[in-house]
């Protein structure tokens, strides 16, 4: 499939409008003071990356301002949706399961209706259908816009005039850490990766505009969002489809820049940075907005997803770089960014990938020494061109070489943890420890070189009283192969 071949989407399930982001607890009150018997109880589920969580997010809080009441609990909702995700194999059969799990409900009598929603039904929707007809609603993406109406009509939300008019929050804040979110710049991509499946679920890229964005986060920090990850599927694509229609439109650059200066979030981390869009000029704002040490808002961190370290891979994968536009990528960042985390994913067991291919990933990864590193065995995509491929290799081949590859990755990684043992650290603070559940800890958290999920925490010693949301100045005194652990010495 080519690139214009591609579907072209809506860039957001409904158009981003100002509003305060809601928690779960303050959803539940607005609730409650419009009427105990307002509106169903609705719960949704999310399967997937942290984009389908933003996408998950906006349809809670335009529900919840149509008169929903939401719940964190399945089994005590009337309406049950689930947002699919189709990346994977292994995702797919979990959206199905959890979509049988909610029709068992819904058979059961305790729930009235069961709504599909996201990137499976948006590929899938028919057969899905024909499989599973106890689903009362299929949405793919291109039709969430109707969603609000699509239950209006079906009795599961009040008519229009039965509900006050209210300022309607922008998103309803799900997850469990509420100082940490998402800013998901963008939808879709551009580049046709032989393995991946995404540009045929969401379509082209499509950037969100910079108003919007800027607004978003805003209101994300004045609920109460102290870090900010920035993911897409290529952020550092922003801009670029906005520049070929106005040669005067803005790149990731001043995006950043507008964030950093027109919004209060304490941190802001980059996601999905392909080392083929990394520029000088965004380099060198990273360098002199992380410069402030301590204090820096835009952190001396990215994600930089190389997926292999053969070129004769990269080539068969059709990425958009080789090994050396990545060395020279890292060399920039390293130069200037002498505290940077950089972490990275990479697939092993691609069709075709010989001994001496895989040999080519260990070696640049021993190379450039991630302090990060995601690691997957390929898996079959249908409809994708590596699913067509010759030469797949066998399963145990894959496990074996990702063992492998894990085995170099955690002594690396143990490395560079140890390098950081004697220094003081800011550390974001997600949760309390409780005596009893470890004597010696009193809390956990992360450091600016720990993303929330996909990397290592930092475990805090017994002292000074800290809560979920503080910020506080630790000294790492000792490290493991993922986390850290560190003395609490103050604000």
């Amino acid at each position: 499939m080519r690139s214009r071949d591609l579907p072209v989407f809506p860039v957001a399930p409904e158009p981003v409008r100002p509003g305060v982001p809601f928690t779960v607890r303050e959803a539940r009150r607005l609730r409650t003071e419009l009427g105990p018997e307002q509106g169903p109880r609705i719960s949704l589920v999310t399967l997937g990356c942290d984009k389908n969580t933003v996408d998950s997010e906006r349809m809670m809080a335009s529900l919840v301002g149509h008169g929903a009441r939401v719940t964190s609990e399945v089994e005590d909702s009337e309406v049950v949706i689930v947002n699919t995700c189709g990346f994977i194999e292994a995702a797919k059969e979990q959206s199905i399961e959890t979509i049988l799990e909610a029709c068992s409900l819904k058979e059961d009598g305790r729930v009235r209706a069961v709504v599909a929603v996201g990137c499976m039904v948006q590929r899938y929707k028919d057969e899905l259908a024909r499989e599973i007809p106890e689903v009362d609603l299929y949405m793919g993406l291109t039709e969430l816009q109707g969603l609000v109406p699509e239950l209006q009509d079906r009795g599961l939300l009040p008519p229009p005039d039965r509900i006050p008019i209210m300022e309607r929050p922008l998103r309803l804040l799900t997850g469990d850490l509420p100082h940490t979110s998402f800013l998901k710049i963008s939808e879709g991509c551009d580049h046709t990766c032989a393995f991946c499946a995404i540009p045929l679920m969401r379509g082209l890229h499509r950037s969100q505009p910079l108003e919007e964005l800027v607004e978003e986060a805003r209101s994300l920090g004045k609920a109460g969002v102290r870090e900010l990850n920035i993911v897409s599927q290529d952020t550092t694509w922003w801009g670029r489809d906005l520049r070929r229609r106005d040669r005067s439109a803005p790149l990731l650059p001043d995006l950043l820049r507008a964030l950093l200066d027109r919004t209060e979030v304490d941190w802001y981390r980059l996601f999905y940075m392909y080392p083929s869009g990394i520029t000088r000029e965004l380099v060198e704002l990273m360098a002199e907005r992380s410069a402030e040490g301590e204090g820096a808002r835009l952190l001396p961190y990215l994600d930089m997803p190389l997926q292999h370290g053969s070129d004769r891979m990269l080539q068969a994968m059709r990425r958009p770089e080789r090994r050396d536009t990545i060395r020279e990528r890292v060399a920039w960042l390293r130069d200037a960014l002498p505290d940077l985390t950089l972490r990275t994913t990479v697939i092993v067991g691609f069709p075709g990938e010989t001994e001496e291919d895989f040999g080519q990933l260990l070696e640049l990864l021993e190379e450039i020494r991630f302090e990060r590193v995601g690691a997957f065995a390929f898996s079959v995509e249908e409809g994708t061109r590596a699913a067509e491929m010759p030469d797949h290799l066998p399963d145990s081949l894959k496990r074996e070489r990702l063992e492998r590859l894990m085995d170099l990755q955690r002594g690396i990684s143990l490395e560079r943890n140890l390098e950081q043992v004697g220094a003081v650290q800011t550390v974001l603070v997600d949760r309390i420890v409780e005596p009893e559940e470890d004597e010696d800890f009193g809390a956990v958290g992360r450091t600016q070189g720990q993303a929330t999920d996909v990397d290592g925490v930092t475990h805090l010693l017994r002292g000074p009283v800290v809560g979920p949301g503080d910020m506080t100045r630790v000294e790492i005194v000792d490290a493991m192969e993922y986390d850290l652990i560190g003395r609490v010495l103050g604000p």
